[in-house]
């Protein structure tokens, strides 16, 4: 196995490790207690650490509860042909969810086992009523940009590894969002876990592959 040696060029993005993702919170990601211990240890690797955390209102366009009897039709949950519940929007289809990482509650709290206190920036995303945002760097409009990617630039970065929660969604979405702003993109996988809804995962390794993201384990990150 090659090791990966970090320069001062690199970042490290943890992706959405929040109370409502793991065990008992209101969108629970199967297993994703068990990443925790290996994404704090490997975040003192990298010099650069950026957080992110869902951050949204209530009654966000992506909770399920926000269209519950809503007309017209374009507002009504729909079934995708895989059993997924989804709302066709003016963006494309979206997700519909749990009520989930509502600003200033406990859920969307950073989880208190998450212990990286050298992280330079907290980016908070899906703050918008009307626009969902699976990527750290675009909402799901395509057009909306978070302000990450300048922020990374002007500090030099070039390189980003990306690690938390959830490989088929806020994980892969910001690593192919970073792939096509120009930035090297590598996942840590083990470092992940997936919602695995029926098709994402196959769907977002399609995407890893188009837009040149690289899939490692956490052991390839040489230490120091």
């Amino acid at each position: 196995m090659t090791a990966w040696s970090l320069t001062p060029t690199d970042a490290l993005l943890v992706i959405d490790m929040q109370r409502d993702f793991l065990p008992g919170g209101a969108l629970a990601i199967s297993g994703a207690d068990a990443i925790l211990p290996g994404i704090n240890t490997v975040a003192f690797r990298f010099q650069h650490v950026v957080l992110t955390q869902d951050w949204h209102p209530r009654g966000h366009i992506s909770f399920a509860s926000t269209h519950q009897g809503r007309v017209p039709s374009t507002q009504t949950p729909a079934l995708a042909p895989e059993g997924r519940l989804i709302l066709h929007t003016p963006y494309g289809v979206q997700e519909l969810w749990p009520d989930h990482c509502i600003q200033d509650t406990a859920g969307a709290a950073l989880h208190p086992g998450l212990s990286i206190p050298h992280a330079e920036l907290i980016l908070r995303k899906g703050l918008h009523p009307q626009i969902d945002s699976y990527s750290a760097f675009m909402e799901n409009d395509h057009q909306t940009p978070t302000g990450l990617a300048g922020y990374l630039r002007e500090r030099g970065i070039t390189r980003l590894f990306f690690c938390g929660l959830a490989y088929d969604f806020c994980v892969g979405f910001s690593a192919v969002a970073a792939a096509r702003l120009g930035f090297a993109s590598i996942v840590i996988e083990d470092l992940t876990r997936a919602v695995d809804l029926p098709n994402t995962v196959r769907s977002i390794n399609t995407a890893f592959a188009g837009a040149g993201v690289v899939r490692i384990g956490w052991a390839a990150l040489a230490e120091g």
